[in-house]
């Protein structure tokens, strides 16, 4: 269940109607469905998570802004591989708070699994330093929601108001249905990322892998090396020049085609 940490009000001042509880509804309604629309490899990860973010604001009751912080998977620690931003003003929200600070509601909801929210960011005993920054800024209600997956947390979608007392139980409890599609979501797009990125990877070690066995050749035609001396000799001329092996290699080939052409111009 959230957990309410805030100064103010932690309501916004009326009782919910039946009206206003089904137009919500019919909000996260459309959130969820518009989170399952998103098709696997339609967008690049950054895109898929700025689109997140959006519908975030618009299944949260009150948010006038949201964002979606990913970490980085099997990695040590909280490091963040990306951000994404629903409007400028949380971006630069994110930016106090990851950058400046090491500070605030995501942080904290990312620390312990469970959902944070303030009403009263300004007076905030949380977060000393973030809950003023940000009230300055005219942001006075967070709503930070962890992004969970069996065992672990991905990451937290963080949404803001500039009103006080905004997100209460009622749109917690909406955020929190929200964000279970959404880590859905937002990790599968993460596996897709990784498994394009280590194709490039893969890819261009086969492009470089035949340019580096040419030249081993050629050194161990040159010198009567073996193939892990040639190897080696790659090795120490690339950490001597500081210059990548597979460009080394490229050079000892260029330099023997043009030796080649060299000696046919001259028969």
């Amino acid at each position: 269940m959230a957990e309410f940490h805030s100064g103010g009000n932690d309501t916004k001042g009326g009782t919910l109607t039946a009206q206003q509880s089904s137009a919500d509804t019919a909000d996260l309604l459309a959130g969820v469905g518009a989170l399952a629309s998103l098709v696997a490899g339609s967008l690049g990860l950054p895109e898929l998570l700025t689109e997140v973010a959006g519908f975030a604001v618009r299944a949260i009751p009150g948010a006038d802004g949201a964002g979606v912080t990913l970490l980085q998977a099997d990695q040590p620690g909280d490091t963040i591989e990306a951000l994404a931003a629903s409007a400028p003003f949380v971006a630069e929200i994110d930016h106090v708070q990851y950058v400046t600070l090491n500070e605030g509601p995501c942080i904290t909801a990312v620390h312990e699994g469970r959902t944070v929210r303030s009403g009263f960011l300004g007076g905030e005993d949380m977060w000393p330093l973030f809950g003023p920054h940000v009230s300055d800024m005219g942001i006075h209600s967070a709503l930070s929601l962890p992004l969970l997956m069996p065992g672990k947390v991905i990451g937290a979608i963080n949404v803001y108001a500039h009103g006080k007392g905004v997100f209460d139980e009622h749109a917690a409890g909406l955020g929190e249905l929200f964000a279970k599609p959404a880590a859905v979501a937002v990790h599968n797009a993460q596996i897709l990322s990784q498994a394009l990125a280590l194709t490039v990877q893969l890819r261009a070690a086969l492009s470089v892998r035949p340019v580096i066995d040419q030249a081993i050749g050629l050194l161990r035609g040159r010198g009567g090396l073996s193939a892990e001396d040639a190897l080696a000799q790659l090795r120490a001329m690339s950490q001597s020049e500081h210059r990548k092996m597979v460009d080394i290699a490229q050079s000892i080939l260029d330099e023997a085609v043009r030796r080649a052409r060299a000696r046919r111009s001259r028969t």
